[in-house]
């Protein structure tokens, strides 16, 4: 029996159970979608969870259809060909290398979208996977994009930019404040912050506040929230460059002090130890000179290991 949910399976996994059904082989099936056999094994594992079947049996030399596979095949190749022949851009085209990148929606809605026409050129598609977790690259991952101090083991990372924080307020507060730029008087003012509080503790623990958040503060996952709740006048939030360069040059924010703090994270550009395939190496190349690295600093990140084709 199929799942009685309303709730469609996700695509990727109907793509790569529709592929191994053709080819009969998820080694067959990995090497066309370019993962691991692996990450094959685990979204048909998923895709039978949710249906709630078994779609193939495993045998020594591949996989073959049950019955209820090969009646959910005929369906999900129906509704790929819908999603394929729609004039809505849902696959990416046959003659774009696909890269499949990890990222916080802050990064992405901040920094990325902006920048995403000119990063995919007219070879490469780059498929986005908006999330907090740890990236899993067995999951297909080619790259992802975390903030924290590093290194993490297992993976090789590339700080993308120093972060020099300083407070920011809607032009409305900061007329408020005036010219006073002390601690004191921003905490009259709520605390806006994403999940991590310590850039402000580190920021007013230079003027000998110890700071705990309070009632009239807020705290947003999103670091894209927090920049949108100050532009409204809810609060002073701490600038994170580059993220934060838009809404000053926009003047949504501006600056309400001129002292500067070293953040105590930074976020990085992160691979597997594994060799990358050709088209994660040229979209991680071209995402570093985009964020301003040298070319030393680009071949040092890639080079490791050989690349895949």
């Amino acid at each position: 029996m199929v799942h009685s949910s309303p709730v469609l399976p996700p695509l990727d996994t109907l793509e790569t159970f529709a592929r191994a059904a053709r080819l009969g082989s998820f080694s067959a099936a990995a090497e066309e979608s370019g993962i691991t056999h692996g990450a094959v094994s685990r979204q048909v594992s998923r895709l039978e969870r949710w249906m709630g079947v078994r779609l193939f049996a495993r045998e020594a030399r591949g996989v073959r259809l049950t019955p209820e596979g090969m009646r959910f095949f005929a369906r999900a190749e129906e509704a790929l060909s819908l999603l394929g022949n729609s004039g809505e851009r849902w696959l990416p085209r046959p003659n774009k290398a696909v890269v499949r990148l990890s990222i916080t929606p802050s990064v992405a809605s901040l920094w990325l979208f902006q920048r995403l026409a000119k990063l995919e050129g007219n070879e490469l598609h780059v498929e986005l996977t908006l999330e907090h977790r740890l990236a899993d690259f067995g999951e297909g991952a080619d790259l992802a994009i975390r903030c924290g101090k590093g290194p993490w083991a297992g993976v090789r990372a590339q700080p993308l930019w120093q972060e020099k924080s300083f407070p920011i307020a809607a032009p409305t507060l900061a007329d408020r404040l005036g010219q006073r730029s002390d601690a004191v008087s921003m905490l009259d003012l709520p605390i806006l912050h994403d999940s991590n509080i310590e850039g402000w503790r580190r920021w007013l623990a230079r003027e000998g506040v110890d700071y705990t958040p309070r009632g009239q503060d807020r705290r947003f996952e999103d670091y894209n929230l927090v920049i949108d709740a100050c532009a409204q006048g809810l609060g002073i939030a701490l600038a994170r460059p580059p993220l934060s360069d838009a809404a000053l040059a926009a003047g949504r924010v501006v600056a309400v002090s001129e002292r500067t703090l070293d953040s105590h994270v930074a976020f990085h550009l992160i691979r597997p130890d594994d060799a990358l395939r050709s088209p994660a190496i040229e979209f991680a190349s071209r995402f570093l000179r985009e964020a301003g690295h040298d070319e030393a600093t680009i071949d040092a990140f890639v080079a490791p290991g050989k690349a895949k084709a």
